[in-house]
């Protein structure tokens, strides 16, 4: 006996039963309205195996097409029978199902027993978490098909058309790097704003703070001010608003650290410690005040954190100009003063948006050379976005919020300098 062919139907035979078990269930629970339960699926990858293996090793073609069409016609004819009467026919997922197994089984038996089985296990995933993906595409508006559609237009049609060389004098803006950047941040803005439709953005100032995070960290950190000044004596101590402003900060740090090693991982490798510095100091404050909200039973007041979905061309355009004008200044900077220069450009673009002088700095250090000072930039950069954000909860914020995000701050602040002066980055 070939044991690789009895193998090979046994795995068939399991993809066979996987798929069943949900239909078993589900045939259980609407009678009538499912094709077939385990028996009938294992049935139909055993068939598909058979015949897939006549076509191969016996030069029958024939024999899988033919099989392959008495399936269909009775998975069309079971479907015909079941809803002849009635005026609400549901779907033809079970239908669609029992044909999937048919083939799978094939693909084991012809040699890609890996795919089939990987195919397996999500045709059974989308058929047993039916109710969370209706609820995820009854969530999505039209503006965020359209937001989904243009991040691809940008993907996958303009960026090829871009020329992949410097456009300018001082050799600094590369049209097609440019428009690639672009494309990063917003993929993983728009993946951020997809999170937070996903949690809700009202289960907490944690989960808020998370969320709001991913989509930015500014837009968070402006939302729980206002609602400090506005809850007045409802925010108790402020702990639990500190820790939703904390972890969004923490993201923040996360975020940097991501963009790095997307754009230039060797640069990760050298200059992470200053940036996960801050951010374990911040993720620390935010543990401490989330737990002392807990404990005052004040960790969950219902925060209402509102984004809109961040992609849009002219919002890219946009996000390509400045980055344009980061690029720009980085290289006079890096040529007219390295030094000083630099980390002065650095303070300043990180006060108003972290992620262009971030990306900026990975780009202009893909040479090998400066991942000293590209680091400590980026350290720079993300302490001077920390700076104003503290500035806006001081200047926003009310209570007793403001003298702890002050205090988290400072220690931040001090940690991401330390780590920038002390480490060295290499040459």
């Amino acid at each position: 006996m070939d044991l690789a062919l009895a193998r090979s139907f046994l795995i068939a035979l399991l993809i066979g039963a996987l798929v069943g078990i949900d239909r078993e269930r589900k045939k259980a629970a609407e009678p009538g309205h499912s094709f077939g339960g385990i028996r009938t699926h294992i049935l139909l990858a055993l068939v598909g195996a058979a015949s897939a293996r006549l076509a191969v090793e016996r030069s029958l073609p024939w024999a899988f097409a033919v099989t392959l069409a008495v399936v269909g016609a009775a998975v069309i004819a079971s479907y015909v029978h079941h809803n002849r009467t009635r005026d609400d026919a549901p779907g033809l997922t079970s239908e669609v199902a029992a044909i999937a197994v048919f083939l799978l089984g094939a693909m084991v038996v012809v040699g890609d027993a890996a795919l089939a089985v990987a195919l397996g296990v999500v045709t059974s995933a989308v058929l047993a978490y039916k109710q969370p993906l209706h609820g995820a595409v009854q969530r999505l508006d039209t503006q965020d098909v359209f937001a989904g559609l243009k991040l691809l237009i940008a993907t996958f049609i303009v960026l090829p058309l871009l020329p992949d060389a410097p456009a300018d004098p001082w050799q600094a803006i590369n049209p097609y790097r440019l428009w690639l950047l672009v494309i990063l941040i917003s993929a993983l803005s728009l993946a951020g704003y997809v999170a937070v439709r996903w949690l809700g953005s009202t289960h907490g100032s944690a989960i808020t703070g998370l969320a709001g995070g991913l989509v930015s960290s500014t837009a968070t950190t402006l939302s729980f001010a206002r609602s400090s000044r506005e809850a007045g004596a409802a925010t108790g101590d402020g702990h639990a608003l500190a820790a939703g402003i904390l972890l969004a900060w923490s993201v923040m740090f996360v975020r940097v650290l991501v963009l790095v090693a997307v754009v230039n991982r060797p640069l990760l490798l050298a200059a992470w410690w200053p940036i996960a510095a801050m951010g374990a100091v911040t993720g620390v404050f935010a543990v401490w005040h989330y737990r002392a909200g807990l404990a005052e039973g004040r960790a969950a007041p219902q925060q209402e954190v509102t984004v809109s979905n961040p992609f849009s061309l002219v919002a890219a355009a946009k996000v390509g100009a400045l980055f344009a004008v980061v690029l720009l200044f980085v290289k006079l900077a890096q040529e007219h003063a390295p030094g000083l220069g630099v980390y002065l450009v650095a303070a300043l673009a990180g006060s108003v948006d972290v992620d262009a002088i971030t990306l900026s700095m990975a780009d202009a250090a893909r040479t090998g050379e400066g991942f000293t000072q590209a680091g400590r930039a980026i350290a720079i950069a993300a302490s001077a976005n920390t700076a104003v954000k503290c500035a806006v909860v001081l200047l926003l914020g009310a209570g007793r919020v403001r003298a702890r995000i002050a205090l988290a701050t400072a220690a931040v602040l001090a940690s991401g300098l330390l780590a920038a002066g002390l480490l060295n980055l290499g040459p």
